[in-house]
């Protein structure tokens, strides 16, 4: 019993089974083709989520939800601040929005410390 199931996307249970060429969940009873779901996951691992977990995409506004310090700042960016027109982009260290704050320039934040707006 080597296999490693995907979890009911339901309920989210792990104790998943197959029966014939459906998977089912033991706990909630539903019934599923592994085939329908791989790509709708493989779709939904690679979207940039906020920290409320909504779908962020190119052009949204979003307001951030903690006051962030910056270098060479006396004040940072407060939070309820508004960020018009964001990119989504491959950051490093986990910056993936790419945008313009009005006061401090451009700059990336991280998709986890903002809410879409």
């Amino acid at each position: 019993m080597a296999e490693n199931l995907p979890p009911c996307p339901t309920c989210s249970s792990e104790y998943t089974y197959e029966m014939g060429a459906l998977l089912v969940c033991p706990e909630c009873g539903h019934e599923w083709s592994p085939a329908s779901i791989e790509p709708a996951q493989a779709a939904a691992d690679t979207a940039i989520r906020d920290a409320v977990g909504n779908v962020l995409a190119d052009g949204d506004t979003v307001t951030v939800v903690k006051t962030l310090k910056v270098k060479g700042s006396p004040s940072g960016i407060k939070a309820g601040t508004k960020v018009r027109n964001i990119r989504l982009v491959t950051g490093v260290d986990g910056h993936d929005i790419d945008c313009k704050i009005d006061g401090f320039g451009p700059m990336q934040l991280k998709s986890s410390v903002v809410k879409k707006a």
